[in-house]
């Protein structure tokens, strides 16, 4: 009301002063007149109206200041105009013309510093405090829509809207329970680096509302309120980035879950953490960068902080799984998912550096550099602990007919698996390796592992009471060894050298298996010992001199010794079955020569005599048939073929 009334009273002084103005000019105008008509009297009345020229020209000069003052008077009234056209918008609040409700609060300012600068309007200060508690009326109405539009427009994202942006490669099986928890593809070293352009980041909040929030956002920086808006941003933003991920299936797990979990159940969850790392930096945390540079543009290092305070919480909710399986008590299965998450990580590297640019996000970045060096570090220790482990063995279960130990298929299988980490083990030997090419490092580990392997194996080849059991087993193993590389890209690293060195040794085995077998029951079947040396008669009177009584006897035994052979090594196993048949050819090939030689020449005394199927027992063919009978681990009830 003060400012109403003194602009009230100024305007009635102008319009006197103007009155006034219009009454001195008339009277100049007919003094002019006057003197005009008396010209003629010009220099005697010239010092009698020198006063009034003095009085015109200081009517004149009275004039001017007063059209100053009036020009003055307008622009404070214009400014009075817009302050109330201000207020105005500001009442209505900024929800239903924000652009309109921008241009008032810019008004504002401009009048708060008009007046600022205009102390002699005795009502400035007046002016100034009203329009003052305008400004700070509208900032907060102002801070409350950017809170509430953020707000609205923040919904956590659901997992098959990130499914959708992902490569059909890297989308969960068709088997899922559509809870977001459904099977995700294990590891991460198959995938196809050519898709790397097929992820689809989803849409956080809506482009045509991201333009509003950036006004919103720069008038609350304007106003110096970086503050607040950065705890507004945060506390919404964060609690939906966290919800998207809790929905994908992330779980916060400490050290203490992971040491509890079996194993089955913590690989599991390994597979998905790897999936869920790829979605969250790839999909969710490019996304957000991407939501808060458009919000933020303009103020860089408000951006950078604004998307650390949102992320920090959800990356270490991820990084922390990651850690505590690093940090775990190591054992062999756990290298393979080490690996597979040392590679997950190498592969975010560079997205993790770019997303996460900045000094505020530089802590996020060294976590996650960080736990790529432990899970290298646990992978390599993980790898030296399994050489050791191989050497040093000592399950007491012995594999009863011979076969392939289950420590050798392991280890085998172990090294197989090893071969489809070839590029992320030559990047461990080059991060933790001594200088030497990479390609020899893993020669030279695959190599000592082996030689473990062979080692323990001589160890447990011990345990048989049976010599011929100890090289039939040493052979079965050395074979699946050879066979195994052979038919693996390891003979490209261990080379032709290593498997004819080793082919050489299976070689040995048999050839040792079949002479501590077989010697016995060969020196049965000659002819060494059969000759008479006293006077006992000679049946029939054979010339040669064979007795026929120890003639039987020898029958006797070769049928007891094979029986025994047969029944034994029938229940031995030789798996591979080329193998098994060029061992039972080796052993028919000294064998039957022998038993047929010995059965055409003595056996026709034998059979001259009583009850000759007694000591006959087998023909060379009956031989042949039961020698096909070898090396099949049959139990010892099952009958003969």
């Amino acid at each position: 009301m003060a400012v109403h009334s003194g602009m009230d009273l100024l305007s009635e002084r102008a319009l006197l002063m103007r009155q006034s103005l219009q009454k001195s000019q008339t009277i100049t105008d007919n003094v002019v007149s006057i003197l005009g008509s008396f010209d003629s009297r010009l220099s005697a009345l010239e010092s009698a109206m020198r006063p009034t020229q003095i009085r015109t020209h200081a009517i004149r000069k009275a004039h001017e200041n007063i059209d100053k003052t009036l020009k003055a008077a307008e622009a404070i009234l214009s400014q009075f105009h817009l302050l109330r056209q201000a207020e105005s918008k500001v009442l209505k609040g900024p929800h239903e013309d924000l652009e309109s409700y921008l241009e008032a609060i810019a008004q504002l300012r401009k009048i708060i510093r008009y007046f600022g600068s205009n102390k002699s309007f005795k009502s400035s200060d007046g002016v100034l405090n009203h329009a003052n508690s305008l400004l700070a009326k509208a900032q907060s109405k102002l801070e409350d829509e950017f809170k509430q539009l953020l707000a609205s427009y923040s919904k956590a994202v659901e997992p098959d809207r990130l499914f959708d942006g992902l490569p059909n490669s890297l989308r969960p099986s068709a088997d899922g329970d559509g809870s977001g928890k459904s099977p995700m593809p294990h590891g991460g070293h198959h995938d196809d680096d050519s898709e790397v352009a097929a992820y689809t980041l989803p849409v956080l909040i809506p482009s045509r509302v991201l333009p509003l929030l950036h006004d919103l956002a720069q008038q609350m920086v304007q106003a110096g309120h970086q503050q607040l808006l950065l705890q507004i941003y945060k506390e919404t933003r964060s609690f939906v980035l966290e919800e998207s991920l809790t929905k994908l299936g992330v779980e916060k797990l400490s050290k203490e879950d992971v040491q509890r979990m079996q194993w089955e159940v913590l690989e599991a969850k390994i597979g998905n953490w790897i999936h869920f790392m790829r979605i969250a930096v790839k999909l969710l945390f490019a996304g957000e960068r991407q939501v808060c540079d458009q919000i933020f543009q303009g103020f860089d290092s408000l951006s950078d902080r604004c998307f650390a305070e949102v992320t920090v919480s959800s990356v270490s909710m991820l990084l922390s799984f990651g850690d505590a399986i690093a940090r775990s008590k190591r054992s062999p299965e756990k290298l393979f998912v080490l690996l597979d998450m040392y590679e997950i990580m190498r592969e975010l590297h560079t997205e993790i550096e770019t997303i996460f640019k900045g000094k505020a996000c530089l802590e996020i970045r060294d976590s996650a550099m960080g736990l790529t060096k432990r899970l290298a570090q646990t992978a390599q220790e993980t790898f030296g602990d399994f050489e050791e482990a191989v050497e040093k063995d000592a399950t007491k279960t012995a594999v009863q007919d011979g076969t392939v130990h289950p420590l050798t298929s392991y280890v085998i299988n172990y090294v197989k698996f090893l071969f489809d980490y070839q590029a992320t083990l030559k990047q461990l030997f080059l991060e933790f390796g001594n200088g030497d090419d990479s390609n020899s490092q893993l020669a030279s580990v695959t190599m000592r592992i082996m030689q473990a392997l062979q080692n323990n194996l001589d160890g447990k080849s011990k345990q048989y009471r049976d010599p011929a059991l100890t090289h039939l087993f040493l052979m079965n193993n050395i074979h699946y060894m050879v066979r195994s590389v052979r038919r693996s890209e390891a003979k490209d690293l261990l080379g032709d050298d290593w498997v004819q060195r080793h082919r050489r040794i299976v070689q040995q085995h048999a050839n040792l298996y079949k002479r501590t077998a077989w010697t016995k029951i060969l020196q049965t079947s000659s002819a060494q010992g059969l000759t008479s040396s006293g006077g006992g008669s000679l049946e029939g009177g054979n010339s040669s001199g064979v007795s026929r009584g120890l003639l039987k006897e020898r029958f006797k035994m070769f049928n007891m010794q094979f029986d025994e052979l047969h029944q034994r090594q029938s229940q031995w196993t030789v798996p591979d079955t080329e193998l098994r048949e060029s061992l039972r050819l080796a052993v028919a090939e000294v064998l039957l020569p022998a038993y047929r030689s010995f059965l055409k020449r003595f056996g026709p005394l034998v059979e001259n005599g009583k009850n000759p199927q007694k000591y006959i027992k087998y023909t060379a063919e009956d031989l042949e048939r039961l020698l096909g009978e070898l090396f099949e681990g049959k139990s010892m009830n099952e009958p003969r073929r």
